[in-house]
């Protein structure tokens, strides 16, 4: 096999040229691929660096804050990788009084975070109404973008929603492989993908729309994940979400892992490299999204997972503010890095983190440099257009 690193070294651009930046959205196939398989540190090396300087171009140094509120970990959905689904009776509910969820809103804004991420099971108790209030609230009391990561809604909630001052919507498509979808989310047996579907609405209600995939699910190809890579360009989606599987043992999924794995030169594996280089693909592939170090991927490797992705990439990290003796039952994945952190810790890690790489917080909230061709982005509270301040 021909190195990825000499596909690069081909292309006789300097790495900080503009040229480089654009040319990056253009990759083939089999570049991906090759990328994906490859071994060699060395190598790897230049994708690291390749990606890193198309984001400082792109998209600058600074670090964008998005405070996590993860508000109810109810959900009717049975997931097959899930630990919030509904068969998990191992898990503790909570639903958060909406008094607590606006004062995490207004930590995350004394914290200097320009943006909140309003996050939940598919919990029945959130009503159309009550999530558009409850949006109009957080404008009116903190005036910060609010980011919505509610699971698939109908194309009337995602409007009301838009209109009652949402900014943003998270919807992870998880894998564009629509078997291996239908897989991990039994009662989806509709035809094609439903949440590819749903970003396309998002986009058309003006949203700053975000998506992205898990890296080695089970039964996970290295066909599929070049697919997934592909789609999040040809989403131009301004958010990209990449992280690593994770398995919780109270999940189908979990405990039968094995009846799904591919053959080994076949499987994709769910490690904190591949993660990585998924991560810094999509860097390549869109220079001007966010793209987040994501909490998985500072799971899989709490020593050095955050800092890798702020290396190879990810211009984006969310700090939970949600209290700590709720966060502890919001429980997708076990273990998470972050889940014995209060707010204030919380911060105070990703400060130091980001101070250890010379990176500088971003002021605001941090809108995706994409927004200035499309012509939508943060709405103030009075419902008109913000700006990136």
């Amino acid at each position: 096999m021909v190195s990825a690193e000499l596909i690069l070294r081909s292309e006789g651009a300097s790495l900080s040229s503009e040229r480089s930046v654009k040319r990056a959205q253009t990759m083939e196939r089999q570049e991906i691929l090759q990328w994906l398989r490859e071994e060699s540190n060395a190598a790897l090396e230049t994708l690291w660096s390749r990606a890193d300087e198309t984001r400082r171009c792109a998209v600058g140094d600074e670090v964008y804050l998005r405070g996590l509120i993860e508000f109810s970990n109810f959900c009717i959905n049975n997931c097959a990788y899930c630990g919030l689904r509904v068969d998990n009776r191992t898990n503790r509910r909570y639903r958060m009084p909406e008094e607590e969820i606006l004062d995490a809103a207004q930590k995350a804004a004394s914290l200097g975070y320009g943006t909140i991420v309003l996050q939940s099971g598919n919990d029945p108790y959130n009503t159309d109404a009550w999530v558009a209030e409850l949006v109009r609230k957080i404008k009116r009391t903190a005036n910060i973008a609010v980011t919505l990561s509610l699971g698939e809604q109908a194309f009337e909630t995602l409007a009301l929603w838009r209109e009652a001052g949402a900014d943003r919507y998270l919807l992870r498509f998880e894998t564009s492989d629509v078997r291996l979808f239908r897989r991990i989310h039994p009662s989806n047996c509709g035809e094609g993908h439903i949440r590819i579907t749903l970003l396309q609405w998002l986009a058309e209600l003006g949203y700053e729309i975000g998506g992205g995939m898990m890296v080695g699910l089970p039964g996970q190809s290295y066909e599929s994940l070049a697919a997934d890579l592909e789609i999040c360009a040809q989403l131009d989606l301004d958010m990209i979400g990449i992280g690593p599987y994770i398995a919780h043992r109270e999940t189908p999924l979990g405990r039968q892992a094995a009846n799904y794995v591919l053959p080994p030169d076949q499987q994709v594996p769910n490690t904190e490299t591949m993660a990585c280089k998924a991560l810094a693909l999509a860097r390549l592939m869109r220079p001007d999204a966010n793209i987040p170090a994501t909490t998985a991927l500072a799971t899989a490797d709490k020593a050095n997972g955050l800092a890798h992705g702020l290396t190879r990439g990810a211009n984006i990290v969310m700090p939970n503010v949600t209290p700590i003796h709720y966060r502890r039952h919001y429980v997708i994945y076990p273990d998470r890095y972050s889940e014995v952190m209060d707010p204030d810790s919380h911060y105070r890690y990703v400060v130091d983190a980001l101070s250890a790489l010379g990176r500088p917080i971003g002021k605001g909230p941090g809108a995706s440099p994409a927004l200035a061709r499309k012509g939508n982005g943060f709405k103030a509270a009075d419902g008109g257009p913000g700006g990136d301040v």
